[in-house]
């Protein structure tokens, strides 16, 4: 049974990473992102590390996936120029960081990945006792003491980091004015993410419509054609 959930949560974290750099709409790439961590989660359970299976779904696939998705709410799904994109320096880094990855996970694998494939966790032989001395190790109050004491400015920084997401989820969901249009109407980031002739819930209880920037100056040009008289027209 351990064999099956494996290979089900290793196909999980394999789609799910896939899916976030190729899906090109940002919701679904935030939703693939938070199978992938889901499909860590168990796969730390099935490594005996519960400690980190529950901080993984409660820190990663609950708090920070909640700010990536107001960021990606808020921002909208505008495409912007950052930069040339088939540049010889964009290409040439990118390789080279694709292959450093490579290396260092083939070094990972072939030194101590394939030793750790009988074992069901760190300490923990292939008939499931722990062994002598690696009592505790990975409970909660060992990874709290390491936490607080080899790893208390990794730890701060990770807090400031989820500290100024926050901040910046908050500034974005304050900003007023909206995103410009090249038609020079005013949109919200949330109309770009509604589908096409619908509206909104507060348009549908108070029983009216925005008037876009276009409409406002259609409804003036018919205006000036009605207000002209006949007369008018006579003595032009």
């Amino acid at each position: 049974m351990a064999e099956v959930v494996f290979f089900l949560a290793a196909l999980g974290a394999l789609a799910g990473a896939v899916g976030t750099v190729a899906l090109r709409n940002p919701f679904y790439s935030v939703l693939a992102l938070v199978g992938h961590l889901i499909s860590l989660a168990l796969l730390f359970l099935l490594l005996r590390a519960e400690f980190v299976a529950a901080a993984q779904v409660v820190v990663y696939a609950g708090a920070v996936m909640v700010l990536y998705m107001f960021v990606v709410a808020y921002v909208g799904g505008t495409d912007i120029q950052v930069g040339p994109l088939n540049s010889r320096t964009t290409t040439a880094g990118a390789i080279l960081f694709g292959l450093v990855l490579f290396i260092e996970l083939t070094i990972a694998i072939l030194g101590t990945g394939l030793k750790a494939l009988g074992t069901e966790g760190v300490g923990i032989g292939a008939d499931g006792v722990a062994r002598a001395g690696d009592a505790g190790f990975g409970t909660p109050e060992q990874i709290g003491e390491l936490l607080l004491t080899k790893f208390l400015l990794p730890f701060e920084l990770a807090s400031f980091l989820l500290l100024i997401a926050a901040v910046g989820a908050v500034t974005l969901a304050r900003r007023r004015g909206g995103l410009g249009d090249p038609s020079g109407s005013t949109i919200t980031p949330l109309d770009l993410l509604r589908p096409r002739h619908t509206g909104t819930m507060a348009e549908g209880v108070g029983g009216s419509r925005r008037i876009t920037s276009q409409e406002q100056e259609q409804e003036g040009v018919e205006a000036g054609v009605t207000s002209v008289r006949p007369d008018d027209e006579g003595k032009e």
